[in-house]
Parts: C-alpha cells; structure tokens; sequence
C-alpha cells in the first residue's frame, strides 16, 4: 500500500511539472543580419512565431491583425514594419540608419520579416537595439546572429537586455 502511494505521488509530481513547463513557454525570436558587400547593403531577417507577432501588434499598435491571411496586405506590411522600426534598431560604424522594410512570409508558425540597410560600403562596427516582444512577454529572448565578410558572431539578448555591440 505504502509503494501504491509512492507511485501516486510521484505520477502527480510529474503530471504537476509537466503542466507547469506547458503552462510556461519559452519566447525566443531570431535575428539574422548578413552584410552583402557586392550589393553594399545589410540584409536583416527577424524569425517570429506569429502568434506573438500579432500580439505584439494588438497590444502596442491597436491593431487586431492576421498575419496568415490579412484582410488588408498592405495595412499588415504597414503595421509590421512600424512594428520592427520602433523595436530593432541598428547603427553601422556609429551612425544611425532607418530599416527598410521589404517584406514578410509564413513559414508553418514562424513570421519571417525582412528588411534592409542600403548604401552601405563597409562594416567595422554594429551597434543593436533588439527589443523585440519584450513589453508583451518578460521572459523573451532574442537571438542574434552576424555576418559581415567572413566573419560571424552571435549573442542572446534576455529582457530586459536590449542592446549588442559587435566590432570586425
């Protein structure tokens, strides 16, 4: 009887854990930023799930938009570049510059957001404010990777941390 308790309590344990680690997911989002010296620009990919995205969009814009399948494109490019500008912002060899947003796709979860610096000759130092998701989930982390010519580097940003410095 003594051991029928035993494995009860240990199955409740269990069973209290593994609701626990569902009821508390990870946030985590990706940033590639990729120098193209032929086409002298920085090329800058942000991987979201879109669930969050679109929170984040409801929460610190007013907007309620589906990100799968907009009712208006055209407002959700809109919404979502203003979105990623206010919350990601890169300053190349000490000077501020302004993202251009190209575009998003869906990838099955995933949101993934494109945009770009251009007329950009060289890269000897980035200077990263990523924010992104931090106001709607505190424990969100961004991860980053660079590229700029041969070089490559990464770093994990965790709220409330929200800025990198890289050197090359």
């Amino acid at each position: 009887m003594k051991l029928k308790k035993i494995r009860l309590g240990l199955v409740l344990l269990g069973l209290g854990i593994a609701l626990f680690a569902y009821a508390h997911p990870f946030y985590v989002s990706i940033t590639s930023i990729d120098f193209n010296p032929n086409k002298k620009r920085i090329e800058v990919s942000c991987r979201l799930f879109y669930d969050d995205l679109e929170m984040a969009l409801k929460n610190q814009l007013g907007q309620h938009i589906d990100v799968i399948h907009p009712k208006n494109k055209a407002q959700a490019d809109s919404a979502i570049s203003k979105y990623i500008r206010q919350n990601l912002k890169i300053n190349v060899n000490n000077k501020a510059y302004n993202l251009q947003y190209v575009g998003y796709e869906i990838e099955e979860d995933v949101a993934w957001c494109y945009l770009e610096l251009k007329d950009i000759s060289a890269v000897s130092k980035l200077d990263i404010v990523n924010q992104l998701l931090y106001k709607d989930f505190k424990s969100q982390s961004n991860i980053m990777h660079i590229k700029v010519s041969d070089k490559k580097k990464s770093t994990k940003l965790d709220n409330p941390k929200r800025t990198a410095s890289f050197t090359f």
